[in-house]
């Protein structure tokens, strides 16, 4: 196993940020980590899990693929995660004692993948809410700002979440209509058509950058004429609580037990160790 340096602190001007605008740019953060995730985004790629999914269409020049929860059986995830002090950076940046994982996430768009990332937050998709959530998104390739990730600013903070839709029908995710304000939810957005009422951050980024969001943060991304390797960790904090949706959730964890309200089970979602930075 090769020794990695770990995170540094995050400041109180950083936390400042991420608790106004929803999102910051962390450069250089994971640089040391890269050869390793990549390793483990192969591995992914060779032993896919049952929730692998292609989410381009026939023709296209390049797959957009996915895949989620497998930290537990790709060794390169699970070391990134408890090893590299990115449960310190979450908890700077929370404000949270303590660091939950939910779920690791990769998505990898290839070469010429013309499909983009819709308009979305993650928040309703999941069955966890709260103040201190936190989704830190590691590119492993160059990423130019053109086919970046695109967040929208303070939209974590808005009274309604975003409308949950599945990314291949691109219909409502739970049955429901997704064009109309209904359920505590509300239409995507389209910051592209309204460029004045939305202020779209977009930072280029090399490998091992990291760019942190907040669950509730609307964001999406364009297609990708260059190979685009992403690996996602996903966590909580203190105030992080359990909530019933209205249908199967992405990820499903199914069997879970739990009810409203209760903090996630910790032997299926394990704190991580702070201290490193």
């Amino acid at each position: 196993m090769t020794d990695h340096a770990t995170a540094p602190p995050i400041s109180d001007e950083l936390a400042d940020a991420f608790a106004a605008d929803g999102a910051v740019h962390l450069e250089g953060l994971f640089a040391d980590w890269v050869d390793e995730l990549a390793a483990g985004v192969a591995r992914n790629e060779a032993e896919p899990s049952e929730f692998f999914d292609d989410n381009g269409t026939a023709g296209d020049a390049g797959r957009f693929w996915d895949d989620y929860c497998n930290w537990s059986r790709i060794p390169e995830f699970e070391r990134f995660a408890f090893d590299s002090g990115i449960a310190d950076v979450a908890a700077g940046l929370m404000r949270s004692e303590t660091v939950q994982l939910f779920h690791e996430h990769v998505l990898v768009k290839e070469p010429g993948a013309p499909r983009p990332t819709p308009w979305h937050c993650d928040a309703p998709y999941y069955f966890v809410d709260g103040l201190q959530t936190v989704s830190i998104w590691i590119p492993l390739d160059p990423v130019p700002t053109k086919s970046t990730l695109r967040l929208i600013r303070g939209s974590h903070l808005w009274d309604e979440a975003v409308h949950p839709v599945s990314w291949t029908t691109m219909t409502g995710f739970y049955g429901d209509d997704h064009t109309t304000h209904s359920g505590g939810f509300q239409p995507a957005p389209d910051p592209d058509a309204e460029p004045d009422r939305f202020e779209v951050m977009e930072w280029a980024c090399e490998p091992g950058d990291a760019v942190a969001f907040h669950y509730r943060t609307v964001h999406g991304a364009r297609g990708s004429a260059n190979l685009r390797r992403a690996f996602s960790l996903r966590m909580v904090g203190d105030d992080a609580r359990y909530v019933q949706r209205r249908g199967t959730t992405s990820p499903p964890f199914d069997g879970h037990d739990m009810v409203d309200g209760q903090r996630l089970r910790e032997d299926w979602f394990p704190m991580l160790p702070l201290g490193f930075g």
